[in-house]
């Protein structure tokens, strides 16, 4: 394989670990010989299991392929502690490759240049940057947690034209077509954790699971509820996934029975006797959760936005116009432009009749550089 080739399949392979392996990043490898000829390759596993490179190795040695001397490409530096698997940079030094392509340093402080230093006391050559860009995007939560020490935040928005995402009466099933649902869950399943409201919960009774998307795990669900206002019998404790609830006023006895349900509640609450959502997004950083999918109504969408937790919006644009409805979110007043939220579009795509863009807050991104 080429230079290009290898670095492109390695990231290919990152991708399919993208909804197995978290909270650990999706990793891709390739181990080529010096002549390019394909000799192994891997990504990492669900969490506990091997790391891409053993993968590899492993793969190579099924083939009956030698790696002595083989170049490794791999989407992100190979670690070298001792965590829930062995240090990755010890077990490719072990098979004697000559020369490792990185695409990015693991931010995590616990590597952070160990693993690449590590393999050049080695007498192994490294290279560092090829594919870096996507490998950032594929793991951007997991560089948030590390960095920034709160989740990446993706809020979800099903919109009409006219940025309605609900009729009056609280109507909004369904704004969007079959398609753009479909879309939206596969969004959902690619989240550690799924976030929504009491107010969602109470008018919508969602599952606010994945379904229809093949995935090895469902993403654990966060219900920010100040009072403990979920009922006990809501549709979301149907599915198999941690459920917790964060409120600011405690309540034993609905605290109790909501426990009974399987639901672990948390109090953070801030001086006005609400969730403090800052505090949320750090105790979820601090429990290993590296995206967080929004769903929710807008009021809680009006309180992230307006208090600067939000990272980036997923907009599923319906060809609809209802006059009157309810907002995407509730914030504001403003009296200048120059207050608005400063978005970034980056990306858009017809899923079906609808749009669906990604815009980004103006840049939120940037934290990377630093790992």
């Amino acid at each position: 394989m080429q230079f290009d080739e290898s670095i492109n399949q390695c990231l290919d392979l990152a991708r399919q670990a993208r909804l197995l392996c978290p909270p650990n990043p999706a990793v891709g490898c390739v181990l080529t010989s010096a002549d390019g000829t394909l000799l192994g390759r891997g990504h990492t596993q669900a969490t506990g299991g091997p790391h891409a490179e053993v993968m590899a190795l492993r793969d190579a040695a099924a083939r009956g392929q030698s790696v002595a001397g083989a170049t490794a490409y791999v989407s992100l530096e190979p670690c070298s502690h001792q965590g829930r698997t062995g240090p990755c940079c010890d077990a490719l030094i072990a098979a004697g490759v000559k020369k490792v392509v990185v695409s990015m340093l693991d931010p995590n402080p616990l590597v952070a240049g160990q693993g690449l230093a590590r393999l050049r006391a080695a007498g192994i050559e490294v290279v560092v940057g090829p594919g870096a860009q996507e490998a950032f995007e594929l793991n951007i939560g997991f560089f948030s947690r590390m960095l920034r020490k709160t989740p990446w935040v993706r809020m979800k928005l099903a919109a009409t034209l006219d940025g309605k995402t609900a009729l009056n009466n609280g109507v909004s099933q369904w704004i969007t077509g079959e398609g753009a649902r479909a879309d939206g869950h596969a969004w959902r399943a690619r989240a550690c954790a799924l976030l929504t409201g009491v107010g969602t919960v109470l008018q919508d009774q969602p599952r606010l699971d994945v379904r229809g998307i093949d995935t090895p795990r469902q993403p654990a669900l966060i219900v920010v509820d100040s009072r403990l206002q979920t009922p006990p019998g809501a549709r979301l404790f149907e599915a198999n996934r941690p459920v917790t609830i964060y409120a600011a006023v405690p309540d034993a006895a609905r605290q109790a029975t909501l426990e009974a349900r399987g639901a672990r509640v948390i109090y953070l609450a801030d001086t006005n006797h609400k969730v403090d959502l800052a505090a949320l997004l750090r105790d979820l950083a601090a429990q290993e959760i590296n995206e967080l999918h929004v769903e929710a109504g807008t009021k809680l969408n009006g309180s992230l936005l307006r208090a600067g937790l939000v990272d980036e919006l997923l907009v599923y644009v319906a060809p609809k116009l209802v006059g009157q409805g309810l907002d995407m979110a509730q914030f504001g007043p403003l009296t200048a432009l120059e207050q608005a939220v400063p978005l970034e579009f980056k990306s858009t795509a017809m899923i079906g009749p609808d749009l669906r863009i990604l815009a980004r807050l103006a840049g939120r991104d940037r934290f990377w550089g630093a790992a």
